[in-house]
């Protein structure tokens, strides 16, 4: 078992960063994939990132493409999100999650464990 737990969220101005953290207990993160998607009201779970287990691959939805960063650090068993200029638009709830498949998984079906998610709201 992995249980993500979400942490860094809140509110931003737009064109602002935020850092998002995503630590596991159980199980180490360190064979999973990570990825991060995103949620509002009344719209489908949206995929945001994902990163490999090694960390060497990675991959980015197209809304946040050169602007948000995934990474880990699997000494610490945690997973981040740095989302630089920030628009409304990002404001959602943002979930971590992780899988044991290989890769750089962008479906949420393909994810096993998930977090509870952390709000971002980015005023205009």
């Amino acid at each position: 078992q992995v249980q993500p737990v979400e942490s860094g969220g809140g509110l931003v101005q737009a064109g602002g960063s935020l850092r998002l953290s995503c630590v596991a207990s159980g199980r180490t993160l360190s064979r999973c994939a990570m990825g991060w998607f995103r949620q509002t009201p009344g719209k489908e779970r949206e995929f945001v990132a994902a990163i490999s287990w090694g960390g060497s691959r990675r991959y980015n939805g197209d809304s946040v493409e050169g602007r948000f960063t995934i990474s880990r650090d699997n000494a610490r068993n945690t997973v981040y999100l740095q989302m630089n200029s920030l628009k409304p638009e990002d404001t959602a709830v943002y979930y971590c999650a992780a899988t044991l498949r290989l890769g750089v998984p962008a479906q949420i079906d393909e994810y096993d464990y998930w977090g509870q998610g952390t709000q971002v709201t980015v005023s205009s």
